[in-house]
């Protein structure tokens, strides 16, 4: 069970990079705001995942969840201003 998820975080650290480059080399705003929610999504899993490596699920069940929240709220924050609106 270990060796899988080495192998998802591989996979998962992967497309992280993959997105990385659609963020910084993406021909619309609208490509670079889907970038960064597949990075926010998939740090989650990895942060899931790594809790699950280290016995100890539950603290970074936690920690993903407060991630998940700011990412959240930055989005929303972020589709505002681009939508030219004031907070």
């Amino acid at each position: 069970m270990r060796i899988l998820f080495l192998v998802l975080m591989g996979v998962l650290l992967a497309t992280i990079g993959l997105m990385l480059q659609r963020v910084f080399q993406g021909p619309t705003i609208f490509d670079r705001m889907n970038g960064l929610g597949v990075i926010t999504a998939d740090t989650i899993l990895l942060i899931v995942l790594f809790g699950f490596l280290d016995n100890q699920p539950g603290m970074y069940v936690d920690l993903a969840m407060a991630y998940a929240m700011m990412g959240c709220l930055g989005s929303v924050v972020l589709a505002k201003y681009l939508g030219g609106k004031k907070l």
